[in-house]
């Protein structure tokens, strides 16, 4: 049958597609920086366009200015983030040590109540949990530090990316013409819908919860610092920027400054109090004005799915798969949904007749 065909094709081209990322992995990084750049720029390209602009000229106007703008955020941040994040990395050991001592040191009465006897056990398995917490958080972060250094360093990152983004730019509506012209004729209205349905779960998520990262990181990064937080900016900052993963990034950048204002403000519980109220305020700002106007409900994104495929890509192909994971999690979800529906009229379901062949199954 035809449709038997149409899956073994789709099929092995998925199969083609993802053993390429694979093995491409180490050179794809600035293409696909390109392309995700061009997506999210391309409806402001577009209205230039509609207020009279040629495509041309509106494609360089737009990455231009967002080069300027990179460019200008990077000389602001960059030297007080790349300062702070080596102090963080340096003290962070010594920060763990003190939270230890505050937890089960002499002036531990409270837990010593608690546990009575035990305490020199608690003490030292808190001691081994605390080195070997310490050793795997300074490794990742030094990792994390020298492949930031390292991206920053990176020719083709800076050169090869804005030039694919502006021809993306530049010839995205001829591509997407062409991309149309190879469907197969029969079918191509149904794939025309899923194609929407895709861009718009995509849509939804990339462009709106890119808006909350960087509200987010902002909030946080400048209320940390006026609160007088040690490493508050940096803090704030990638707390914001993770908060593409549900409950990740709230949740690690809550646990740091908690437990950098432990040790920095102790007994001062004001201060400390402080400090939590910034990320509690800024969750509910997230939770009930943020993500409902910017983000939406309808980018039908489960946030055990995302940070599966986050997390899943991340590990098979790194910062790559960190870009390619938004947009695959979307497509397989709109591609899953349209299969269950089809299930569910299917006389595999119903248990009638089957009716005349149409569509994807013909």
């Amino acid at each position: 049958m035809i449709w038997h065909k149409q899956v073994t094709f789709w099929l092995s081209m998925l199969a083609v597609f993802v053993v390429a990322c694979w093995l491409l992995s180490s050179v794809l990084l600035p293409f696909v920086a390109g392309m995700a750049l061009a997506y999210f720029l391309n409806p402001l390209t577009t209205r230039l366009e509609r207020f009279g602009l040629n495509r041309l000229l509106a494609s360089l106007l737009t990455i231009s200015v967002t080069l300027l703008v990179g460019i200008a955020l990077l000389l602001l941040v960059l030297p007080i983030f790349s300062s702070q994040l080596a102090a963080f990395i340096t003290n962070l050991p010594e920060y763990i040590v003190k939270l230890q001592n505050l937890a089960t040191g002499e002036k531990a009465d409270w837990l010593r109540s608690v546990i009575g006897d035990r305490m020199p056990q608690i003490r030292q398995g808190l001691s081994d949990l605390a080195t070997q917490g310490a050793a795997y958080l300074l490794t990742l972060l030094q990792s994390i530090w020298t492949g930031g250094q390292a991206l920053l360093s990176v020719f083709s990152l800076l050169v090869i990316t804005p030039v694919v983004a502006f021809y993306m730019l530049n010839d995205w509506n001829s591509m997407i013409d062409k991309v149309d012209s190879w469907l197969p004729v029969k079918q191509r209205p149904q794939l025309r819908e899923l194609a929407l349905q895709i861009d718009h779960a995509i849509a939804g998520f990339v462009r709106g919860q890119s808006a909350v990262c960087v509200i987010l990181g902002a909030y946080y990064a400048l209320s940390l610092t006026l609160a007088g937080l040690n490493f508050g900016f940096v803090i704030g900052l990638v707390s914001g920027m993770i908060t593409f993963i549900p409950y990740v990034g709230s949740l690690t950048g809550l646990v740091l400054a908690a437990g950098v204002a432990v040790v920095q403000f102790f007994p001062d519980y004001t201060m400390i109090v402080i400090v939590l109220c910034v990320f509690f305020f800024g969750q509910f700002i997230e939770g009930y004005i943020l993500q409902p106007k910017l983000v939406g409900e309808s980018v039908g994104l489960h946030p055990v799915w995302l940070m599966f495929a986050l997390l899943a890509f991340g590990y098979l192909l790194g910062f790559l798969g960190l870009l390619l994971a938004v947009p695959l999690a979307a497509a397989v979800g709109v591609l899953v949904r349209f299969g269950i529906q089809q299930y569910l009229a299917s006389p595999l379901y119903t248990g009638e007749e089957p009716p005349a062949e149409d569509g994807l199954v013909s």
